[in-house]
């Protein structure tokens, strides 16, 4: 099978115009372009989503410039290696990146391994945020739906049996399951 050009081609916002990057691509031979009208900052990027899906082994994913394809160095990771797990090459108009090349191919693992260092560290500042807001007693989660009260309450009526488990569950404004987990662990706790 031979070698396919796919071309995508992103704009920001609806008053924006896609015709310079749809002519770039099709000067240089796209057969197929997958083009949208969105934030780069949105997740869902469905033509972007068809696109990777499109590309077969040997294929070239071609863009304009890397900020179309890519929100950050992590997302730019996590597309790099959707393309790299199907062997499918990447080209960068503007910026002369070429994964078809060794040079290329240099670029982009450089930029991949940014991208990893780059997650690394989001999630190690998350964790030591986590860890010192636990410190000042900031609690994570859901609130507590009742209050100790109306928990002790709940346990003497699931205890008795006088009302049916989606009576209760009713009636305190929560589900048959938190029902069972609370009258359960509530009552293994105390």
């Amino acid at each position: 099978m031979q070698k396919q050009l796919i071309g995508y081609a992103r704009v920001s916002t609806q008053s924006q115009n896609l015709d310079n990057q749809e002519a770039k691509l099709t000067e240089l031979g796209c057969q197929r372009i997958f083009a949208e009208k969105y934030s780069g900052a949105t997740t869902e990027r469905s033509a972007l989503n068809t696109a990777l899906d499109y590309v077969r082994e040997g294929d070239a994913l071609v863009v304009t410039k890397l900020d179309r394809l890519a929100r950050s160095a992590v997302d730019l990771g996590n597309i790099a290696s959707q393309l790299e797990s199907k062997n499918v090459d990447l080209m960068v108009l503007d910026q002369n990146i070429d994964t078809t090349t060794p040079t290329g191919k240099l670029m982009f693992n450089m930029i991949g391994a940014f991208a990893e260092f780059e997650r690394g560290l989001i999630n190690e500042r998350c964790r030591e945020g986590i860890s010192k807001a636990k410190l000042r007693g900031v609690k994570f989660g859901r609130p507590t739906k009742l209050t100790k009260t109306q928990l002790k309450t709940l346990k003497e009526e699931f205890e008795s049996g006088e009302l049916g488990k989606s009576e209760l569950a009713s009636k305190y404004g929560i589900s048959r399951g938190s029902v069972y987990r609370l009258c359960n662990t509530s009552s293994s706790a105390d």
